[in-house]
């Protein structure tokens, strides 16, 4: 947690971040020109016409990612690293005599809808072979006696991770000014991996995913393990100075791929990975959206560079198949792999994979009807419960030798956390972990690999905020 800078009057309330500089400011005393209309200098009335966008396909390789060393954390918190890129302009003198209005300037702006239509790719990324074929077998899974209910205490909103005011001021620090999800996962002893979905820096106002800068995925790692006042995040992959790399590639066109989303992350060894989705259109209506797949990225150099896996890929046959929205737990010999469809209305499946395979799709089975099989893909997969279920975050406590499953239950309205004795269940009943009267259009739910004892922390997103929050669960 960061202190506040001194030789400034302390307002009675301080952000995460604990700085004088990003408190709201204090009121005001009244102005007769706060009555005069405050109009923008111009309006842009869009016309929107059709426009043909030939996109090769398939994709040509990604250029050679920037990347800098990672800016450590300034000795005083509340130092703005980089203020010649993140202050915003000092306000010029108004030459505007008081109490008169200017009307703004009004133009007919163009405003192309692209129409994107696949075409050959004469230069395509080269592929490499796939991985020799395995034959894993059928093996017998049955479920475990069905635990009670999780009994939650108190939830208490702990600080928040991103945005302005945030405890590491990663609007300051990284240009990152909104985004969501929060996933983490131990990237090496004392080491946790914070991985973001959409992120914005200058222009963004919430609600919502708006803004410049646009990069569809950003990762931190943390080594706090205070938790309790709060999530710091030491440093970010950087591709220049103060500011968040994407390290996930997407082509960033709707109906052909329009981002690329974390939905978990693990390491084995030196290896980091992170499953993702290729999200080819965002819905109309909230929590709906269409997959082109389910699939993995790997990085051998810490989390700095990532490579998409060219067959570690669980296509989207009809906008229906599993497996879009995965969230992976490495554990014992294998790692398993919880997934739903696209969208936040599907149920859960399950597979697994053993640890040294696991970007080889043929040595993956799947839970079906109390046995692991194998399949060409997971559509097999049996429910492990019913849903709607959205946002995975899965776990295995040590402590209490149970699975834990946390999610966004949209009937419900809530982020619920269930538990279980295996993998493949049976599974407790649902409890409320919070629920959407306390906190407004949430999401997410990404359970902290270093919860302990009674204590559960998680991240969760709002739409209404477009940003990130740590918070804690008594959990018995």
């Amino acid at each position: 947690m960061t202190t506040p800078a001194v030789g400034h009057a302390q307002p009675t309330w301080l952000p995460s971040s604990g700085c004088v500089a990003d408190a709201p400011p204090k009121p005001r005393p009244f102005d007769p020109r706060d009555l005069i209309p405050k109009l923008p200098d111009h309006i842009g009335i869009p016309l929107p016409y059709p426009r043909i966008l030939p996109v090769p396909m398939p994709e040509s390789a990604p250029p050679t990612p920037v990347r800098i060393p990672s800016q450590q954390p300034p000795k005083n918190p509340c130092t703005d690293p980089c203020p010649d890129l993140t202050d915003p302009p000092k306000p010029k003198p108004s030459d505007t005599p008081a109490l008169s209005i200017q009307f703004p300037k009004i133009t007919l702006d163009p405003a192309p809808k692209d129409i994107p239509i696949p075409v050959p790719n004469p230069n395509p990324a080269p592929l490499p072979p796939p991985p020799p074929a395995q034959r894993p077998g059928v093996a017998t899974a049955p479920v475990a006696a069905k635990p009670a209910p999780p009994r939650v205490g108190r939830v208490d909103y702990v600080s928040t991770v991103t945005g302005k005011g945030s405890t590491s001021r990663t609007d300051k620090r990284w240009q990152i000014h909104g985004t969501d999800l929060g996933i983490m996962w131990e990237a090496a002893p004392g080491r946790i991996a914070i991985a973001f979905g959409d992120t914005f820096g200058k222009g963004f106002t919430p609600p919502g995913a708006n803004g410049r800068d646009w990069r569809s995925n950003v990762l931190g790692f943390s080594s706090d393990r205070k938790l309790a006042d709060g999530l710091s995040i030491d440093t970010m992959v950087q591709d220049s100075r103060c500011h968040a790399a994407q390290i996930i590639s997407a082509r960033h066109i709707n109906h052909i791929e329009m981002t690329t989303i974390p939905t978990s992350g693990f390491a084995i060894g030196d290896r980091q990975y992170m499953s993702y989705m290729s999200v080819r259109t965002w819905g109309e209506i909230p929590g709906v959206w269409l997959t082109n797949y389910g699939g993995l990225a790997y990085s051998d150099d810490g989390g700095s560079t990532w490579t998409k896996d060219a067959y570690a890929r669980w296509d989207n046959i009809f906008g229906t198949s599993q497996f879009q929205v995965s969230s992976m737990v490495p554990q014992g010999d294998y790692v398993y792999m919880f997934g739903t469809p696209n969208s936040r209305l599907g149920s859960i499946g399950l597979a697994r994979v053993p640890k040294d395979h696991v970007l080889n799709k043929t040595a993956y089975q799947y839970w079906r009807d109390g046995r692991w099989v194998p399949a060409r893909d997971g559509n097999i997969a049996s429910v492990l419960f019913g849903g709607p279920t959205g946002e995975l975050s899965a776990r295995y406590d040590a402590a209490s030798q149970r699975w834990q499953l946390s999610y966004l239950d949209g009937l419900r309205q809530s982020i619920v956390l269930r538990t279980a004795r295996s993998p493949q269940g049976l599974w407790s009943e649902p409890a409320d972990l919070v629920h959407s009267s306390r906190f407004a259009q949430l999401y997410g739910g990404f359970l902290h690999p270093w919860s302990s004892g009674r204590d559960l922390y998680f991240t969760m997103s709002t739409w209404a905020a477009y940003n990130v929050t740590l918070m804690r669960a008594h959990v018995y």
